[in-house]
C-alpha cells in the first residue's frame, strides 16, 4: 500500500460499484468473482482497457477502480489520470494491482493520480480484503497496535483514531521502551502485538528506522508475522523508498489523515490473519 493520501476518497456505501480494469478476461473474471463473493452487494464493472473504462465511466460513476499496470492502450497510471479527468471522479480511489507494484513504489514511479497499490502475489482473496477496507470498512475488535510516538498531542489524537476502530493501543514514547516490551515476548508464539505503528524521528538514541531494523532482523519477524506501518513527514522519495526497502509494510504521511491510517492498519491486520 502507498503514500498518495491527497487523492484518498474513503468510500462507505451499501452498494459499491467497483471497476476492474485488466487486459486478461480471465483475471477480470477471477477478481470479479472474488469481489462478489467477499463484498456485500458489490457491482463489478469489468473493462479490458482505458477506452473501455472511459466508456463505462460515461454511463455512470464508480466507487473504486482497480487496474493492472500494463494495458493494451496505455498503462495503469494513464488510466488513473483518465479517471481523475472524468466529471465527478476526481477523488475516486484508484488501486494499481501488479506483481511489480512494490518496485514501482520503491522507485517512486507512481504519480499522485494513483491512490494506492496492491501486490498481486498476495492473491485475490487478500485483494478483496484490501478493497473492503475502502468500500466496506469493518473494525477488528481487540487488535493490538504497538504505537511509538514522542509527541503527546500527536499520540493522543492518533490513539483516538485507532481506538474508535476498537483497537487496543500500546503507546510508547521511545524505541527503547518499545523494544524492551517486544523482547519480553522473544521466542513465544505471540509477539505481544498485532501491528507496529511508529514515527520515524523520535527522541532518544534510537529512531523509527532502528525499531524497523530490530523487528525485521534482530527479532526476525517478517512482514506477514508482524506488520509495521511507518509514519513520516519526510517528503523525500529516496528516504521513503529506503524505509520500504528496510521492511516497512507501508508508509503513512504526516499530518495523519484518519481514514487513510485506519484503512492501512485494518488491511495489514487482516492480511496478517489470512492463511
Amino acid at each position: 500500500m502507498s503514500t498518495f493520501d491527497d487523492k484518498l476518497c474513503h468510500v462507505d456505501t451499501a452498494t459499491p460499484r467497483v471497476m476492474v480494469v485488466d487486459g486478461s478476461r480471465l483475471v477480470r473474471k477471477l477478481i470479479g468473482d472474488v469481489l462478489v463473493r467477499e463484498l456485500d452487494n458489490v457491482e463489478v464493472v469489468p473493462c479490458a482497457d482505458i477506452a473501455g473504462a472511459r466508456a463505462a465511466l460515461a454511463v455512470g460513476p464508480v466507487d473504486l477502480v482497480t487496474t493492472s499496470l500494463a494495458l493494451a492502450d496505455g498503462d495503469g497510471i494513464a488510466l488513473a489520470r483518465t479517471v481523475r479527468e472524468t466529471a465527478g471522479q476526481a477523488y475516486v480511489p484508484v488501486i494499481v494491482v501488479s506483481a511489480d507494484a512494490q518496485s514501482h513504489l520503491e522507485s517512486r514511479q507512481f504519480t499522485d493520480d494513483v491512490t494506492d497499490y496492491f501486490d498481486k502475489a498476495l492473491g485475490h482473496v487478500a485483494l478483496a480484503a484490501f478493497i473492503r477496507g475502502y468500500v466496506q470498512p469493518e473494525p477488528i475488535p481487540g487488535a493490538r497496535v504497538l504505537y511509538v510516538e514522542d509527541s503527546k498531542v500527536v499520540a493522543l489524537a492518533t490513539k483516538r483514531m485507532l481506538e474508535r476502530q476498537q483497537m487496543q493501543v500500546l503507546h510508547f514514547v521511545d524505541v527503547e521502551s518499545a523494544l524492551e516490551y517486544l523482547e519480553g515476548f522473544r521466542g513465544a508464539d505471540d509477539p505481544g502485538t498485532d501491528l507496529i505503528l511508529t514515527d520515524v524521528y523520535l527522541k532518544g538514541e534510537l529512531e523509527g528506522r532502528d525499531l524497523l531494523e530490530r523487528v525485521r532482523h534482530g527479532l526476525g519477524y517478517g512482514k506477514r508475522r508482524l506488520p509495521v506501518l511507518v509514519m513520516t513527514g519526510d517528503a523525500n522519495p529516496d528516504n521513503q523508498s529506503a524505509l520500504l526497502r528496510a521492511g516497512a509494510n507501508d508508509l503513512v504521511l504526516k499530518p495523519i489523515e484518519e481514514r487513510l491510517l485506519v484503512t492501512k492498519a485494518l488491511f495489514q491486520l487482516r492480511l496478517a490473519r489470512l492463511a
